[in-house]
C-alpha cells in the first residue's frame, strides 16, 4: 500500500519540471516549446517569448495582443500557442537554413576538361576553426581538397585560381 498517492502528492512530483504540461494565461509549456507572455521593454504594451526546451534564448520574441481592457495581456490558449509553436519552429528553421548555407558553399566552374564543382565546407570551432577546399569532377569524384582559413573566399576568381595552381593550398 505504501505504493498509493497520498491525497496531497502529485503524480507531476516524480517528472522533471521541463516535462510537466502547463497552461495558464501567461505562460503554457507543452510539446518541447514554452510560451511567456511578458511585459514589452519597448513599450507599455505586452510581448510573448518562444523557447524550445533545451535552449537558454528564446527562437521568437514577439508583441502580444492587449486584453479587453487595453491594460492586460490577452491569455495564451490552445489556438495561439500552437500558431506560436509553428512560428518559432519555422524561425528556427531558416536560421539552420541560412547557418548551413554560411558554412557549405559551392560553385560550378568551366574549365578545359570539363565542369568542376568546388565546395568549401567550415567547421567552426572554438579553439581550431578551419575550413576544407574541394574540387569534385562531373561524375562526382573528388579530385583534391586542401585545408584552408575559414574565412576563405570562396568566388569564381579564387577557385579558378585554385585549379590553375594544381589544386595547391592556397596561400
Amino acid at each position: 500500500m505504501n505504493d498509493m498517492l497520498s491525497a496531497d502528492q502529485d503524480i507531476s512530483d516524480d517528472m522533471p519540471e521541463d516535462d510537466i504540461k502547463r497552461q495558464e494565461p501567461r505562460f503554457w509549456r507543452d510539446d518541447g516549446w514554452t510560451a511567456r507572455v511578458i511585459k514589452n521593454e519597448d513599450d507599455d504594451g505586452w510581448a510573448v517569448e518562444m523557447i524550445l526546451d533545451g535552449e537558454d534564448e528564446p527562437a521568437l520574441v514577439g508583441p502580444w495582443t492587449m486584453g479587453r481592457n487595453k491594460k492586460d495581456p490577452k491569455p495564451l490558449d490552445g489556438a495561439a500557442f500552437y500558431t506560436l509553436v509553428k512560428t518559432a519552429s519555422e524561425v528556427l528553421r531558416r536560421h539552420e537554413q541560412q547557418l548551413h548555407a554560411m558554412l557549405h558553399k559551392s560553385l560550378k566552374v568551366r574549365t578545359a576538361t570539363g565542369r568542376l564543382t568546388i565546395k568549401l565546407d567550415i567547421t567552426p570551432d572554438d579553439d581550431h576553426p578551419y575550413a576544407m577546399l574541394s574540387a569534385y569532377d562531373e561524375a562526382e569524384e573528388q579530385l583534391a581538397q586542401v585545408e584552408v582559413a575559414p574565412n576563405f573566399k570562396l568566388n569564381a576568381e579564387s577557385a579558378e585560381k585554385w585549379i590553375a595552381n594544381e589544386f595547391r593550398k592556397p596561400g
